[in-house]
């Protein structure tokens, strides 16, 4: 029970940090923080017209701002500080379109003096289907 009390807050203090955002993060502000903590973040978002390409598919960069995003979350709920990115790589695998929703989850693997590991997958809510495959790996001894 303590733990997803933890996952709770961390959820709130994001969802907080995104709604006051003036900065790039306000790019972030339709998409929903669904639980997170422990190294983990999950979120969700409907695509909308701001996010997708001239073909009305979901624009590959936007996919790389929410890896790179939801993944720092997750290392940040460690807690850790949110590091700074040394690489960042993304498989794409199929698309989503304009209507479509789509769930990104992140998961810590490894934290170690100097770096750390994250995975993160970004999926169709409506069948699991994965859109994209994606490792972060952060500078975090600041």
């Amino acid at each position: 029970m303590a733990t997803r009390k933890k996952g709770v807050e961390f959820v709130k203090h994001i969802t907080e940090l995104i709604a006051k955002s003036n900065g790039f993060e306000s790019h972030l502000k339709k998409v929903k923080i669904l639980d997170g903590g422990d190294g983990t973040c999950t979120a969700e978002v409907k695509v909308g017209a701001e996010h997708v390409n001239f073909y009305n598919f979901l624009h590959g960069g936007y996919i790389v701002t929410l890896v790179n995003t939801i993944s720092t979350y997750a290392l940040m709920s460690k807690p850790s500080h949110p590091g700074v990115s040394v690489d960042l790589s993304v498989n794409y695998l199929t698309g989503a379109k304009l209507g479509d929703e789509i769930v990104v989850e992140a998961r810590l693997s490894k934290v170690g003096k100097y770096l750390a590991f994250i995975d993160c997958t970004v999926k169709h809510k409506k069948d699991d289907s994965v859109i994209a495959k994606a490792t972060h790996l952060k500078y975090v001894n600041l």
